[in-house]
């Protein structure tokens, strides 16, 4: 009867075991099928959840889009980083098809040297890294298309930007979505578009960044004075606005007002304003506080930004001698002085600027002003006049008395913005029809934004000229720039910016995926100051060492002296010893660092590796021992 029992239950324990096997993968089946689109991100900055405007945009997709994402696997087994960038990638673009209800599509390449796939890279613009010493390439990036044969691309994904990863991405499929060309409109009062305006720019040539711009858009110059901002302008450049008439305002007032994307760059003196023989018709200035007003901004009166940090060097003569200072309002501004999460400046290195304005918030309510570019603590603002006309370097920085504030050199303006004209329209200022209704200009009046307005404004006009940003050669009777900074580049990607949708341009940066463990960098930098302080004490004490002999070589040898004292010699060889073993006392130190890197190192990697392992061995151990006990206990019940 007994025996009878046990083989009853060996057979329902081996019944259960099947159906527990059946049962799970029957849950899995079910739950991949029935919860595919359910995600729980627990990620700490939320790196895997797609913001409203991505979403929007999917939504709004009505052709198909095809997406291609180019991947050589020898890169991701050379280069871990890359792999794992490369899962992300690719579980956002699977997110991408889902939430497009599969407007989205996407095919995984894996290009192979020397075969169809690689030449289907190429093809589609991707960019290849050197693998091997036989000249393999590997491939990482992105090209699409759309029903109309339109095509964008990222050549190569880079970890460097992946905080920008879903601005980039989404970037693509908008332009797949909306792949018509923006129209950027330009307005001046300076020669920016060439030709000849006014003494002595006549037959100006044409300013370089104009060039860079024409490559991503349609440039159409406009007039300086204007009554309306055509319809088909999608963006405009606004450079230097002075000695516009109320018309050309009111215009520029109610484009904004309308909707219309607003890149303005303005200045409390505009070097390039300034003609060559310095004898300036008015001064270099722009006029635009009005209009700006209404944004929320106003570019400080009579004010340069000044930045000890920032300053550049630069060759002056001073008391009839050539000499190098900072110059306190030539700044070359760096990583430290951008919105790091902002896409139009989270990827640039460098931006030179020359007597840059300073932009102040008015407290406009409604309106949200976001410092694109700011100056460093070590600024202050600087009267312009002292840098209009004869500035001097030296005085500038000898003088220089930091505030400890950053200045404001670019913002970004969303929100509801308010007109610089409350009384409607201008009237027709004389003729016959002075005091009338002006002509030409639209029937209806905005007070405020039709909806949240998206302007850019840059408090200098300097910076977008070549003699800043590029070095000019000559090659076969063309002029050829080569940027050392990256002006031309925040230019470009301000118009891409705010020619995208709304939805694009709220997409900010975010934190990249790699986590590291804090924990391990405080043990780690713990036990390195531990030994740091000891390693300075040797080093002062070798450097002691060194002075002193360096003093007693220099006694022996003073006065045409030939042989050096015995006292001399026996202090001279007791500090080489002291020196040799301070080296050995160093090197110890160095070791004794290394040593305590290594057990940390050593020890982690147990823990991740072996010491998980090894418990879940010991609990299932642990477990079917317990299962045995029980067991036994029953049978002897029995």
């Amino acid at each position: 009867m007994r025996r009878f029992t046990n083989t009853d239950r060996s057979k329902l324990a081996m019944a259960g075991l099947v159906l527990g096997v059946v049962l799970f993968f029957a849950v899995n089946i079910f739950s991949n099928a029935a919860f595919q689109a359910a995600r729980l991100d627990l990620t700490e900055d939320k790196l895997f959840t797609l913001s409203k405007g991505t979403r929007n945009v999917l939504g709004n997709i009505e052709e198909p889009i095809t997406l291609k994402l180019f991947y050589s696997k020898p890169l991701g087994e050379r280069s871990p980083q890359h792999a794992t960038y490369f899962e992300r990638i690719r579980e956002l673009l699977a997110r991408y098809q889902d939430i497009s209800g599969g407007k989205v599509r996407l095919d995984i390449i894996n290009p192979e040297p020397f075969s169809n796939t690689e030449d289907d890279a190429v093809a589609a613009g991707m960019q290849g890294i050197p693998l091997n010493n036989a000249g393999d390439l590997g491939y990482f990036g992105l090209a699409g298309s759309n029903s109309t044969d339109d095509v964008a691309a990222i050549p190569f994904f880079t970890p460097e930007r992946e905080t920008f990863l879903e601005y980039d991405l989404t970037k693509v499929v908008y332009t797949l979505a909306d792949p018509d060309r923006k129209i950027v409109g330009v307005i001046s009062s300076l020669p920016i578009t060439g030709g000849a305006m006014r003494p002595p720019f006549n037959n100006a040539p044409r300013w370089a960044i104009l060039d860079q711009i024409s490559e991503f858009f349609d440039l159409r110059p406009l007039p300086k004075q204007l009554r309306q901002i055509p319809k088909d302008i999608d963006i405009l450049l606004l450079v230097h606005p002075k000695g516009f008439d109320d018309f050309t305002m009111y215009a520029i007032d109610q484009f904004a007002l309308a909707g219309g994307r607003v890149l303005a760059f303005v200045d409390a003196n505009a070097e390039v304003d300034v003609p060559p023989d310095g004898r300036m018709v008015s001064m270099p200035r722009s006029d635009f506080n009005t209009v700006l007003g209404g944004w929320g901004l106003k570019l400080a009166d009579g004010k340069v930004a000044g930045d000890l940090g920032a300053a550049r060097r630069v060759n002056v003569r001073a008391g009839g001698k050539l000499s190098v200072v900072d110059y306190v309002v030539w700044l070359g501004l760096d990583k430290k002085n951008f919105d790091a999460a902002d896409a139009v400046t989270g990827d640039l290195s460098a931006i030179n600027m020359a007597g840059a304005g300073i932009l102040e918030k008015t407290g406009t309510e409604g309106v949200t002003i976001q410092p694109l570019i700011s100056t460093g603590e070590k600024s202050m603002a600087i009267d312009a006049d002292k840098v209009i006309r004869q500035p001097d370097a030296v005085g500038l920085f000898r003088d220089f008395k930091p505030t400890g504030k950053p200045l404001m050199l670019a913002a970004r303006v969303q929100g509801t913005i308010k007109t610089a004209f409350p009384g409607g329209a201008p009237k027709e200022p004389s003729g016959p029809d002075k005091g009338a209704k002006a002509k030409g200009v639209p029937e209806s009046h905005l007070a405020q934004s039709a909806k949240p307005a998206n302007l850019i404004v840059v408090a200098d006009v300097d910076m977008l000229h070549e003699r800043f940003w590029a070095d000019v050669r000559q090659l076969l009777g063309q002029r050829l720039f080569v940027p050392h900074a990256n002006n031309a580049d925040f230019v470009v990607n301000a118009l891409d910016n705010l020619g995208g949708s709304d939805a694009l341009i709220g997409l900010r940066g975010r934190a990249p995926s790699a986590r590291p463990f804090t924990m391990v960098q405080d043990i780690r930098q713990t036990a390195e100051r531990k030994f740091r302080t000891k390693e300075r004490a040797l080093q002062e004490k070798l450097e002691d060492a060194r002075n002193q002999l360096s003093k007693l070589q220099r006694r022996g040898g003073a006065e045409g002296a030939v042989v050096i004292s015995t006292d001399d010699k026996a202090a001279i060889d007791k500090i080489k010893g002291q020196m040799i073993a301070i080296r050995g006392e160093l090197r110890d130190v160095q070791r004794a660092l290394r040593k305590d890197l290594d057990r940390l190192e050593t020890f982690l990697k147990f823990i991740n590796i072996g010491l998980i392992p090894l418990l879940l061995a010991a609990g299932a151990i642990f477990a079917t021992l317990i299962g045995r006990f029980r067991r036994t206990a029953v049978i002897q019940t029995d």
